[in-house]
């Protein structure tokens, strides 16, 4: 038996529940990109002004370890919604050289823009599962996340 005919990956690969999940990820993202174009925003920019909104004062380094994201792409996010007047700096309190992020009413607008756009995806979703395999997939979606975080 050589190695290739062991193959790379085992049999299964595409079988698996990471798989699943990564492709279902990966759906909705393209989705939500094509649906927030029109908004002028990314499904990044939603996903940190809806972050912001939920944590406001929170840090540029906190924003990327709660978006699983780096520093810089944060930084550049930032930036970018600053220029539009979405989110604001503000010195913190205590630390002088740390600057909390916040919401602008242009923001705070703009996410209820997008928010639609997304409860709509999560509407179309929904509807094609019906109420039970929408309870039972969100509770088996916190399982797995929990299952993860205990390795």
């Amino acid at each position: 038996m050589t190695q290739e005919d062991v193959g790379p990956v085992a049999a299964d690969a595409l079988d698996r529940v990471t798989w699943a999940l990564r492709q279902a990820e990966m759906a909705v993202q393209a989705l939500k990109e094509q649906r927030l174009r029109p908004l002028g925003m990314a499904a990044a920019h939603y996903s940190l002004l809806i972050r912001v909104h939920a944590d406001p004062g929170l840090t540029g380094a906190e924003l990327a370890r709660r978006l699983n994201v780096t520093p810089q792409a944060v930084a550049s996010l930032v930036a970018r919604l600053e220029d539009r007047g979405q989110l604001e700096r503000r010195p913190h309190p205590r630390h002088r050289h740390v600057q909390e992020l916040h919401l602008t009413d242009a923001g705070r607008d703009t996410l209820r823009l997008a928010d639609a756009v997304v409860a709509e995806i999560e509407r179309q979703i929904t509807e094609k599962l019906g109420p039970e395999s929408t309870t039972r997939l969100t509770a088996l979606l916190h399982q797995a996340a929990d299952a993860v975080r205990e390795t």
